[in-house]
This record gives C-alpha cells, structure tokens and sequence, in this order.
C-alpha cells in the first residue's frame, strides 16, 4: 500500500510540473531588410458591388462585403481564375455560390443576366491577391524560418485578416519616401522583381508574417535574442533602409514596456536627427524593422502613432519567434 502511494505521488509531480520548450534559436539574424510582399487568399474575396442593367444582383441576392467564395455549384474556388473557369465550363446563368461568413458557410443563389457583350459579369468586386510592402525581421539560422511585419496583412476594404493560402516575399530597393507628419502617417516606395523569391510564407497572424527563408544565409551575422527582463526604458537603435537597400541603424528611446499587450509592447520614439530629416518619423513599411537594446534583438517596429509620428510601438521579438515556430 505504501508502495502505491509512493508512486502516484511520483506521477503527479510529473505531471503537473510545467516544462516551457521553444524552439527557437537563442541567436538570429536581425535583417532590417526591405522586402516586396505577395499573399494570396484562401478562397476569393468579395470587396465591392457594380451595377449590371441598371439592378445591384450581388448584393440584392444577398452577398456581403468581406464573403470569402469557396465553391460555386460545388466546383471549387481557390482563385479568381478558377473562378471564372469552373463558371464558364458549368455554361448556365444560375449559380450558388458557397461563402464563409464570419466562420459560417453559407449559399447564395444568384441568377446572372445575359449582357450585349456576352461577357459573364456578377455584378462582385473581388481579390484573391494582396501586395505590398515591409521589412524583414529576422532568420533564425537553425530553421531558415523567418518574421516580418510584427503584425497581420489586413485586406483595406473590409478591414479584415486577410486568411491567406501561401504568398512569397522578395528582395526590393526604397526608391522614395513620402515623409510622415503629425496626423498623416507617410510611407516607403520601393520596387521589387517577382521574378524571383527570396522565402516563401505560410503564415498571416496578428503577431506578423512567417515562412521559410530560400536564400543564402552564410555571410549574416546573427546577434543574441532579448528576453523580456534584458529590455529597458531608454536608448535603443532600429535596423531598416530608407534609400536603395542600405541597411541602416538609427536612435532611437524606449518610453515604456508593456507586457500585457499582444502586440504593443514597446513604446519608442525616434531620436536620431538623419531619420527625422529623411522620414518624418516612423513611415509605413517600416513595420519589422528589428529593435536592437544592448547588443541583443528584442522586438519590431509594428505601429505608427499618427498623432505623433516620432513615436511608435514595437512588439517583443520573443512572441514573434514563439509564432514562427508553430
């Protein structure tokens, strides 16, 4: 008896001592880099109405703006060409189209008119692609896997996630940059060539955008990871390119650490004279560019306070790795 005893105490403390196991490096490569952005979605995605013979068809049969299409006459839809396709071979003007709607599928019966142009028209504005651009977080060394943003893609007319089904991330060149002011928040211009990729996503969470790096890594340097008790108030730099690809770092003050926050966990604001000439303050497409405190990385710039856009939020480099990881 005592035996047994012995032994279901030796199981629940097994059991309920917690093990925390991540599998990110405790180095990476902090990249700064400029990167030219392509998702595409999960379905197609309904962001708008136009008039056919004078009548809203869509709209009146019942379709919402930020409907994701996933099937039509049980045909499956991945993207706006297979869309077409899978409406053209059906050769009929009565469709149903199935629609995710807040996590709920849904159909919608829509009868199309014929037009003088004998063009198939349904009367939808739709997406199934998103570009843009960012900057590049980091690699870690051991995986390739790799973060940027330090926030989700957001599809502008619905203001939704965007789910996304894959997308490719590619090197780009800063061309231009349209300065911030209190109020309006300015931007990069960059080019890319999507001829060829540097990484592949798989990923579009709140915390950023995450995949598998393809390029090279042997000439980076990695730097040290950040835990949450290695970052303080006070001077700090970023790592991002504002002409050309020239990776830059620039002064900046950490104002505040919050660590209830998802995503806003470092208020900063930027100190660094070159930076404010050139940019403002923090621009869109800034979003990724690594905060490096004390020789160690320990989060990304992801927002831009409009009302002063010297200042920004970061979040802490470790959500982002803990996510990348997943």
């Amino acid at each position: 008896m005592k035996l047994k005893n012995k032994l279901l105490l030796a199981i629940l403390l097994l059991v309920t001592i917690p093990i925390n196991v991540f599998a990110y490096s405790n180095y990476v490569i902090a990249s700064g880099e400029t990167i030219g952005i392509e998702v595409n979605s999960k379905g197609v995605l309904v962001v708008g109405f136009y008039e056919i013979n004078n009548k809203f068809l869509a709209k009146d049969a019942g379709f919402e703006i930020g409907d994701k299409i996933v099937k039509i006459n049980n045909k499956s839809v991945e993207s706006i060409s297979t869309m077409v396709s899978a409406m053209e071979d059906l050769n009929t003007n009565e469709f149903v189209f199935q629609v995710v709607r807040n996590n709920t599928t849904k159909d919608i019966k829509l009868n199309i008119e014929q037009t003088e142009d004998e063009i198939i028209k349904t009367g939808l504005y739709v997406k199934d692609q998103i570009n843009g651009i960012g900057t590049l977080t980091y690699i870690d060394p051991e995986t390739k896997r790799f973060g940027a943003l330090g926030h989700e893609i957001v599809e502008s007319t619905t203001a939704q996630k965007f789910e996304i089904k894959d997308g490719k991330i590619y090197d780009a060149s800063v061309s231009k940059i349209e300065k911030s002011r209190d109020g309006k928040a300015g931007e990069k211009n960059a080019t890319y060539d999507t001829t060829t990729s540097s990484g592949e996503i798989d990923a579009n969470e709140i915390t950023g955008i995450y995949g598998t790096y393809k390029e090279s890594i042997e000439n980076m340097e990695t730097i040290e990871v950040g835990e949450l008790e290695d970052i303080t108030t006070g001077p700090a730099k970023i790592k991002t390119v504002i002409n050309n690809d020239d990776i830059e770092e620039f002064d900046i003050n950490i104002l505040n650490i919050d660590t209830a926050s998802k995503t806003k966990n470092i208020l900063f604001e930027i100190t660094d004279s070159n930076l404010l000439t050139k940019t403002g303050g923090v621009v869109q497409g800034m979003s990724g560019s690594p905060i490096i405190q004390n020789n160690k990385i320990i989060g990304a710039v992801n927002y831009v306070i409009v009302n002063d856009t010297k200042k920004g939020y970061g979040i802490f480099i470790t959500t982002m790795l803990k996510e990348g990881d997943k």
